[in-house]
Formats: structure tokens, sequence, C-alpha cells
């Protein structure tokens, strides 16, 4: 299948053809060159749509990776015969850490937007974890100069930043709420009405409108099969994740549990 093709099947917008078609052209200089590329920072829809396009043109030998286990955010890596995953992750990304003031209230939004008033683009950012009095972010190697030398405040809070290595990352684990439940079937209406708490009839509204998706996929079909370990996501409302199916009831539903995301 030829690039064209695979762009006019895949991409569902001007913006989405832009960026697989720069990974397809990473894909094919890797492989010609045998040289390590990777992509900026991708949102967990953007590896989805590059792992399915990457599969379409029968290209090996990559991987996503964030800097940490867990990241949400991630670059695809592209790997000659000679390198490992671990190496060009290495090479590509990198971790700043600030220390935050006693008493100042800050948050992700804050952390970004400070780093975008250095005129860098969103897509050179990885993950902001800020916890524990300080802020943790992951970029793109090619802009550790910049923060290091630019970055000096978040708000009106004065700060210091410091490269840090990958592994000294202290990753958050998410929040989640567990939900128990029983549904007709494992179908996505069903499984996106539980794990909600919302009732099947908004769900499918919810479905139809685009709003939904299967493991960053965007799914239009309310009978969608959902699968254990699968990721339900829906615009406005978060995401949840089918963790275990436990058996039936009486009634002959299916009994699930579900970790949403909080």
């Amino acid at each position: 299948m030829t690039k064209t093709e695979i762009l006019d099947k895949r991409a569902s917008s001007p913006e989405e053809r832009v960026l697989l078609g720069r990974i397809l052209d990473l894909a094919e200089r890797s492989y010609r060159r045998s040289t390590p590329e990777h992509s900026p920072f991708l949102s967990p829809a953007e590896q989805a749509a590059a792992d399915d396009a990457l599969k379409m043109s029968g290209a090996s030998g990559y991987c996503f990776r964030g800097g940490y286990d867990g990241a949400e955010r991630a670059v695809c890596l592209f790997l000659p015969d000679w390198m490992d995953g671990e190496s060009a992750e290495r090479e590509a990304l990198c971790a700043v850490a600030a220390e935050l003031p006693r008493g100042v209230e800050l948050g992700h939004r804050d952390v970004l937007g400070s780093l975008m008033g250095l005129g860098l683009k969103r897509e050179t950012v990885g993950d902001i974890v800020v916890a524990d009095g300080r802020a943790q972010v992951l970029l793109l190697r090619s802009t550790l100069d910049i923060v290091l030398s630019q970055w000096e405040s978040i708000g009106r809070a004065g700060i210091e930043p410091r490269g840090i290595e990958l592994a000294e990352l202290s990753a958050i684990a998410p929040e989640l709420r567990a939900v128990s439940a029983t549904v007709q079937s494992l179908r996505l209406d069903s499984v996106l009405a539980a794990g909600f708490s919302i009732p099947r009839s908004r769900a499918s509204e919810l479905i139809a409108a685009g709003r939904a998706a299967i493991n960053h996929r965007e799914c239009r079909r309310q009978d969608a099969a959902v699968a254990v370990g699968d990721t339900i996501s829906c615009r406005g409302l978060g995401k949840c994740v089918l963790r275990e199916v436990t058996g039936q009831s009486r009634k002959g539903r299916t009994v699930v549990k579900i970790d949403r995301y909080v």
C-alpha cells in the first residue's frame, strides 16, 4: 500500500494527514539510512493513529516511549537493527525538574503555560508531573538548552530548573475509582454507560456523536465489542478501563469491574 493510499484511508483530518505523513517519512528514512529517528510527542489518540498507519505500511522496528512506564504522551522511536529502545529513548528524550516555592499552588496548566511562554511547541513537551513540591517535565532533548537557560518562573514563582536522568522520574500512579456493575453484554454502549454511571441511551448519543473511543480510536458503533484491558474514553467524561469480567448474575447479565480515572 502506498503512502498516499494509507493517508487517504487512515487520516481523519488535514492535520492528522500531515502528522501521519511525517511519521511515515521518518520510518522510511530510518530504514533507508539505518539511523535512529523519532517523532514529536504524540497524544494517545495520535499514537494509535500512527501505529495503525505504520502497520498498514509494513513498517517494523518502532516503539512508543514517553520517558517512564505509563507515560501518556510518547514519541515514536524508529530503531535501526543495532540500537535498542532504551538507548534511543535516552538519546531522544530528557527530563527537567524544578522545586516549587512553599505555599504556592501550581498545577499542570501553570507549568505548561510557562513553557509555552518560552516559545516551545506543545509537541516538544511530554508528560508534566507536579507533586511533592516540585515539577517534573519530559522534553525532546533538542529543547534542553532553551529550558535550562530561559525557564526562570512559573507564573510569578521563581524557579531554578535542573536536568535529571529519566531513571530519577517519580511518576504518580493515576487515581482510579473502582466500579462494579452488570451489563447486558460487552458492547461499547453498555460498558461506557456502566463505566461513567450514565443511562445507556445517553451513552448511545455520545457514541453516535463521535465522542467515544476504544483504545484511543474513535468508534461510532454502539455494538462494538469491548475486551478486558480495553480503554474506553469519552470526550467530556474522561476514560475508564474494563479491568475484569467476573461472571454472570442470576438474571444472566455480565458482571464486570471497571477502573474509572478520576
